[in-house]
């Protein structure tokens, strides 16, 4: 029995969680395999992302977890999962660009270790996921392990470091000179491992590694386990 079959005789919309380190390619890719299974896409590091950038704008004191924690709370994201078009607004405020700007980058370790924003995000993000009738692709830090545990597809995307900053310069356009991108890369990894777990499979989890990939190979890899029965723990 396919993943797809088993989902639609248990009456649960499939969900494909994609975890994995900075730069190791969840996005894009997991953006692909939902437009190819014509599914919903969730990018959970772009809520942490919107929330970095709320508390920049604002002026809030990073390190006083409590207020960081309430204001975070209190905000209203709007999301739209939709993979040829995600966008992310934040108390009125479209910031699916800004988001992506050096100063998010260089912040949104602080909030997204902080316990408080973690708990109140995770949750939101169990409700998107569960909301999403038609199935999702679902990708961040601890999608696999903690947000969707319970995903029929789990899959840990991997690449060694030096892909991984290469490919996070791309990203940036080049604004950002590469020891710099390095530097957000690597420490983001160690800062964000104090709160969620990526570095490694759990059990049930499936390996890809894209290190030798390009992108339409790695969603080749994720999609072929929904369409066959995935092997529990194995690495590609």
């Amino acid at each position: 029995m396919t993943v797809v079959s088993e989902a639609k005789q248990q009456n649960r919309p499939l969900v494909v969680a994609i975890d994995g380190p900075s730069g190791s390619g969840k996005s894009s890719t997991s953006r692909g395999v939902a437009k190819r299974l014509g599914l919903a896409f969730l990018d959970t590091g772009a809520m942490y992302r919107a929330a970095t950038w709320l508390l920049l704008d604002s002026g809030a004191d990073l390190s006083d977890h409590a207020a960081i924690g309430r204001l975070v709370a209190e905000a209203v994201y709007s999301i739209s999962m939709d993979p040829d078009d995600p966008t992310i607004a934040i108390n009125g405020t479209d910031v699916t660009a800004a988001i992506r700007e050096p100063e998010v980058s260089a912040a949104v370790s602080q909030v997204a270790t902080n316990l408080e924003v973690r708990a109140d995000l995770v949750a939101r993000q169990r409700e998107l996921i569960a909301g999403a009738d038609g199935g999702i692709v679902a990708e961040g830090r601890d999608i696999t392990t903690v947000v969707a545990p319970d995903a029929q597809v789990r899959v840990l995307l991997v690449a060694d470091p030096r892909a991984r900053v290469a490919r996070r310069h791309a990203e940036l356009g080049g604004k950002v000179d590469t020891d710099a991108v390095t530097d957000q890369v690597i420490r983001r990894d160690r800062d964000d491992s104090t709160v969620a777990q990526f570095a490694e499979a759990a059990p049930g989890v499936t390996v890809v590694d894209s290190t030798h990939l390009n992108l339409e190979q790695v969603i080749d890899a994720i999609c072929a386990l929904v369409d066959t029965d995935p092997v529990v723990g194995a690495s590609t």
